[in-house]
């Protein structure tokens, strides 16, 4: 486990000035996750997701049954993960799969699957320290539902970030509230607010993920988004176009009455007037998923999400726009 002071170091990456030129064509135009992540390790840093074995209270019916209408769990996790294996097997695993390519490459343990902090503050130490306690994870990355911490929980989370790299990320999907209820997501927007308050004002690394085109949100919805979320205290964001995942309720409607999803030319326009829109500071980790193709139904583009980004960026510089261009405070 690396100390506050060994990963706190920063290198020389520095961000481009947008004073109205651009510093260089390979300046990115929005404050990239893999350049801040560069920042805080003196190596390479790859993520292996986890399933810690923990539910999610959208399914076990402390809430609803189901789950929210576009989620399937398998379509992220990676067959490495088995929530019959313990963590440290898992990581193990992962760090095989990598280290085929990067020998010395440093890992962060993504508690990914389902909901987890949605457990015992004693269930939940044990498992991230097993994770910690793993030759190479040098931090952890905790997926979960803002409605599913508290007070002890999150106060032990932020002396764990005293002490180690720790990112907390709470799926909030939308900022509309009607869209909410219509994916049976379980909360409202004000409870994703006031998590990501609470977090952040413990001094721990908040990230948030959201989709972009859930059913009945047009361009002028996402816009909103990009400033209700910039409102909000969040250090992180990872943003997803909608994809239909077979085996989801979503798909289920998608078959009955098949709604407009976005091209990549569509999907590229509309982020990169988000990203004018979003706060400067807030580091963008992904735009992009993409899920198993046997799961896949729609839809299709056949690009990688490396393939997206360069095509994202390239289209912001050729406009010449860069994130918090448009962001009014």
């Amino acid at each position: 486990m690396l100390s506050v002071q060994e990963y706190g170091q920063k290198s020389d990456n520095t961000a481009c000035d947008h004073d109205g030129s651009r510093a260089a064509d390979a300046c990115q135009p929005y404050n990239d996750f893999g350049t801040w992540l560069r920042s805080r390790f003196p190596f390479k840093v790859q993520k292996i997701s986890v399933d810690a074995g923990l539910s999610c209270p959208n399914r076990d019916g402390r809430i609803s049954f189901g789950g929210c209408t576009f989620c399937n769990n398998k379509a992220f996790n990676p067959s490495y993960c088995d929530r019959s294996k313990p963590i440290r097997e898992q990581l193990e695993t992962g760090k095989a799969f990598f280290a085929r390519k990067y020998p010395d490459m440093r890992y962060l343990a993504y508690f990914q699957a389902y909901t987890n902090t949605y457990g015992r503050t004693d269930e939940l130490k044990r498992m991230y320290e097993e994770a910690l306690a793993t030759d190479g994870v040098v931090g952890i990355v905790i997926g979960t539902r803002p409605d599913c911490v508290d007070g002890e929980t999150l106060d032990y989370i932020a002396g764990l970030a005293r002490q180690c790299f720790v990112i907390v990320e709470y799926g909030i999907e939308s900022t509309d509230d009607a869209t909410l209820r219509r994916i049976n997501r379980g909360h409202t927007f004000g409870c994703s607010r006031r998590a990501v308050e609470e977090t952040a004002g413990r001094g721990i690394t908040t990230g948030g993920h959201v989709i972009i085109g859930l059913p009945g949100e047009g361009p002028a919805d996402a816009l909103a988004q990009a400033e209700a979320v910039s409102a909000t205290r969040l250090d992180l964001l990872k943003i997803h176009q909608l994809q239909i995942i077979r085996g989801t309720r979503l798909a289920e409607e998608y078959a009955e009455r098949p709604f407009a999803l976005y091209s990549p030319d569509e999907y590229v326009s509309l982020l990169s007037a988000y990203i004018q829109r979003l706060r400067p500071d807030i580091v963008l980790d992904r735009f992009t998923s993409q899920a198993p193709a046997d799961l896949l139904i729609a839809p299709r583009w056949g690009l990688k999400n490396h393939e997206f980004s360069d095509k994202l960026a390239n289209y912001m510089r050729r406009h010449g726009a860069y994130q918090g261009q448009l962001y009014k405070p």
